[in-house]
C-alpha cells in the first residue's frame, strides 16, 4: 500500500513538473514574439506601425482625421520615437497625418517616394519636415535598413510611370524577421507591380495587398510568385475590397484579414506568426 502511494505521489510530481516545464516553455516562446505589425482600422487608407523590441517604424499615416488616434497609440504604448517613417506615396490616405506625427514625435529618418503631389497634405508634410530640419531620403531602386535585427529592403521605382503616376510611385517594402518574411506594397498598380515582379525571386509569409484590394491584372502573378500564407487588405465598409480579389485569395488558400473589421495585429518570433 505504501509503495502504491509513493508511486502515485511520484506520478503527480512528474505531471506537475511536466506541466510547469510546458508553461515555462510556452512563456519563453511567447516572449520571443517581439516583432509586431499593427494595422490601424483607418478606412480605405494605410497606417501601419512596426516594432522590434524598443525600435519602431511607421509605413504611411492614414488620413488627417486619424492623427489623434495615432498619437494616442504612441502615448499608450510609450512610443517616443519613430526610428523610421516611410511614406510610400503622397495620396492623402497615405500622407494625411504625416505632418502631425512629424510635429509631435521624434523621427530618426524619413523615407519617401519620388513623385511629389500638389495638395495641402503634401505641403503640410514638407512644412513639418522643414520645421524639424529633416531631409527625407528619396528612394529609387533598393535602399537597405535595419530595425533592431530585422532586415528591411525599400524598393522605389526607377522610372516615372505615365499612367496612375502617384500609385505607381509607391515604395514597396520587404522585411525579414528570422525565417518570417513580410511584404508591403503600398498602392502599386499593374505597371509598378510588373517591374517589381521581374526583379524578385522570394516567397513571403505575409503580404499587404496593394491598392486596398482593388483587383489588378498583375495581382495573380504577384501572389503566385510570392506565395504568401496571410494577407491584409486596408479597406472600409463603404469602399471594400473587390470580390475578384477576395476570390483570388480564396483560390490560393491565402488567409486574409480586412481592416474594415477592426485593427489587425501580427506577431512573429522569426518562425511562427500569430494574427489577431
Amino acid at each position: 500500500m505504501r509503495i502504491k502511494k509513493i508511486i502515485i505521489i511520484a506520478i503527480i510530481i512528474l505531471v506537475l513538473l511536466l506541466l510547469g516545464y510546458t508553461i515555462f516553455k510556452a512563456y519563453k516562446n511567447y516572449k520571443k514574439y517581439d516583432f509586431k505589425v499593427y494595422f490601424f482600422n483607418a478606412g480605405k487608407a494605410d497606417a501601419i506601425i512596426i516594432s522590434k523590441g524598443d525600435k519602431y517604424m511607421m509605413i504611411d499615416t492614414g488620413e488627417e482625421e486619424l492623427s489623434d488616434e495615432i498619437l494616442a497609440y504612441f502615448k499608450n504604448n510609450n512610443i517616443t520615437k519613430l526610428d523610421y517613417l516611410i511614406i510610400t506615396h503622397f495620396d492623402k490616405d497615405h500622407v494625411g497625418s504625416a505632418s502631425t506625427i512629424i510635429n509631435n514625435i521624434e523621427i530618426g529618418e524619413v523615407i519617401q517616394s519620388n513623385v511629389p503631389k500638389d495638395s495641402e497634405y503634401y505641403d503640410n508634410y514638407i512644412e513639418a519636415l522643414s520645421n524639424k530640419n529633416i531631409t527625407p531620403k528619396t528612394v529609387s531602386g533598393n535602399y537597405e535598413i535595419t530595425l533592431s535585427d530585422v532586415d528591411i529592403t525599400i524598393n522605389g521605382p526607377e522610372v516615372i510611370y505615365e499612367k496612375n503616376e502617384s500609385n505607381n510611385s509607391s515604395l514597396i517594402v520587404s522585411m525579414t524577421n528570422g525565417n518570417n518574411k513580410f511584404l508591403f506594397t503600398g498602392d502599386a498598380e499593374n505597371a509598378r507591380l510588373n517591374d517589381y515582379i521581374e526583379k524578385i525571386n522570394t516567397t513571403y509569409d505575409f503580404i499587404k495587398i496593394p491598392y486596398h484590394g482593388n483587383y489588378l491584372k498583375k495581382l495573380d502573378e504577384l501572389l503566385n510568385k510570392t506565395n504568401p500564407k496571410y494577407a491584409v487588405i486596408t479597406c472600409s465598409n463603404k469602399e471594400g475590397a473587390e470580390e475578384d480579389t477576395l476570390d483570388l485569395l480564396d483560390s490560393l488558400n491565402i488567409k486574409y484579414y480586412l481592416t474594415r473589421n477592426g485593427d489587425v495585429t501580427i506577431l512573429s518570433n522569426g518562425t511562427d506568426i500569430i494574427i489577431n
